[in-house]
């Protein structure tokens, strides 16, 4: 039996529970309550990863293993991360955790999992209604924010609504990681080299083990 079957079958009976559509205004809300990245612009994928840690806080270690200044969302018998992906889009590619520290995750439990939460999303409307209404709730705009202005970059249109159609449970071994793409992400502000990330891409799912949760 697999090292990582009994996370398998907590997180194939639990996370079903998990609701199904989420409202904007509600969910930064609940997260604002929970003091839980709720001013992020990404407020769903932020709300995923609040949601499966509550739910699995009691089965699950909260968060998983450090290795340096990477932390793991949860561990059990093996860490696992939790991402969300927009399934309308170009883009395929999920972005995972620091290259380095997963590496070390793998060699130290022999898997790595990684919960996947696939989202149907939908946009502002045009007067941008809800960016207007969670900047006021945060007390105004961002220093990114006024800078971005200055520079007259376009701001992106923010999601107001997500359905999760579908989680992916995704286990990945060491022989697993030439099959990822790395991701660069060039320097920080003193220079130094940013730690590489891997990215998946769904669709090279049928390569890994994989286990889909429809809902």
């Amino acid at each position: 039996m697999a090292i990582y079957a009994g996370d398998l079958e907590i997180l194939q009976s639990v996370l079903p529970q998990l609701p199904k559509i989420w409202d904007g205004k509600q969910c930064v809300l609940e997260l604002q309550a929970a003091d839980y990245n709720w001013r992020q612009m990404e407020w769903w994928g932020f709300y995923f990863e609040f949601r499966v840690k509550q739910m699995l806080e009691n089965s699950f270690t909260v968060p998983g293993d450090r290795f340096a200044s990477v932390v793991f969302d949860l561990k059990r018998s093996v860490n696992w991360d939790i991402k969300a992906k927009a399934i309308k889009s170009d883009e395929h590619k999920v972005i995972l955790n620091d290259r380095s520290a997963m590496e070390q995750s793998i060699k130290r439990h022999g898997w790595h999992g990684e919960i996947i939460g696939l989202c149907d999303v939908e946009y502002n409307d045009v007067n941008r209604s809800f960016q207007k209404w969670h900047t006021e709730l945060k007390g105004g705009k961002s220093a990114y924010e006024v800078a971005r202005e200055k520079r007259t970059a376009v701001s992106r249109y923010r999601k107001t609504k997500a359905e999760l159609t579908q989680i992916v449970l995704l286990l990945l071994q060491e022989a697993d990681l030439d099959q990822l793409a790395i991701m660069r992400q060039g320097r920080n502000s003193n220079g130094a080299p940013r730690p590489e990330k891997y990215m998946f891409d769904l669709e090279t799912l049928d390569r890994f083990t994989s286990y889909a949760i429809d809902l």
